[in-house]
């Protein structure tokens, strides 16, 4: 079992381990391009679980209106708007901001375009 692991451990810095600066910048630039593509799909998703929450606090409030108010249901649904909506709205303020054709550098290229808010590996166009 000990040999195993010994044996394991002694490869695991030929494929994971970087020989320079350079191949350092490189690994710490890819997890970044997986991050933003994490918040956005965690931002949608988060979305659509706070309308769900919102539907069903609508529902319980026509029940029982006396122990939901109805500013509960009406906060999930802002909220939820909000997620939802949010990666659109960073290329629409991005627009707004910089201009027509301006985009930000990403970690690989361009993340947010101003006509594309979709998180992409290269460039917008």
């Amino acid at each position: 079992m000990y040999l195993i692991v010994l044996f394991l451990l002694m490869y695991c810095g030929l494929v994971y381990g970087a020989t320079d600066l350079g191949d350092m910048a490189s690994f710490i630039r890819g997890s970044f391009v997986a991050l933003a593509r994490l918040l956005t799909a965690v931002s949608y998703i988060a979305g659509l679980a706070f309308i769900i929450a919102a539907i069903a606090k609508f529902k319980q409030h026509k029940d029982n209106p006396t122990q939901i108010p109805i500013g509960t249901p009406l906060a999930l649904s802002v909220i939820a708007l909000a997620l939802v909506f949010f990666p659109t709205i960073l290329g629409i303020v991005g627009e707004t901001v910089f201009g027509e054709h301006a985009s930000t550098a990403g970690p690989k290229g361009v993340v947010y375009c101003s006509q594309r808010a979709a998180v992409t590996e290269n460039s917008c166009f």
